[in-house]
């Protein structure tokens, strides 16, 4: 499997190697957590962290359009938000938060992975 971390440690976003091994293996569900603190918005999965957005700009929007396409809102600061979804969402997850906000083709493909992730959720959102 490619690797998904290729080019994607900014400075506003950090996608841990764990992400990539969590998502080889298919599964329907995925429990994770979704928080936000002074630091800035966390995705882990049993105590793991796969995904990290500082509180800059590029940061907090990525981190906005990982929680649209895992169909839960943003956790205020010092709350999180239980998510549950399939390997196939958190790949999307996963790729919104590696896109280059600064390039406009990148909105090309969010709108796309956007998409995916909804009809894989189906009508539900991904909160417990």
């Amino acid at each position: 499997m490619a690797d998904l971390n290729q080019n994607v440690d900014t400075p506003s976003v950090r996608v841990s190697s764990y992400a990539d091994e969590l998502v080889c293996i298919p599964r329907a569900h995925v429990r994770m957590e979704f928080s936000q603190d002074d630091q800035g918005i966390l995705l882990s999965h049993e105590g793991n962290e796969l995904i990290r957005c500082t509180i800059t700009k590029e940061g907090m929007v990525a981190s906005g359009f990982m929680a649209e396409a895992m169909g839960v809102d943003l956790p205020p600061i010092g709350e999180s938000v239980q998510v549950r979804v399939s390997t196939g969402v958190l790949f999307r997850v996963i790729s919104i938060a590696g896109l280059n906000y600064g390039i406009e083709e990148s909105f090309l493909l969010l709108h796309r992975l956007l998409e995916e992730a909804q009809l894989q959720r189906g009508k539900v959102g991904g909160s417990e």
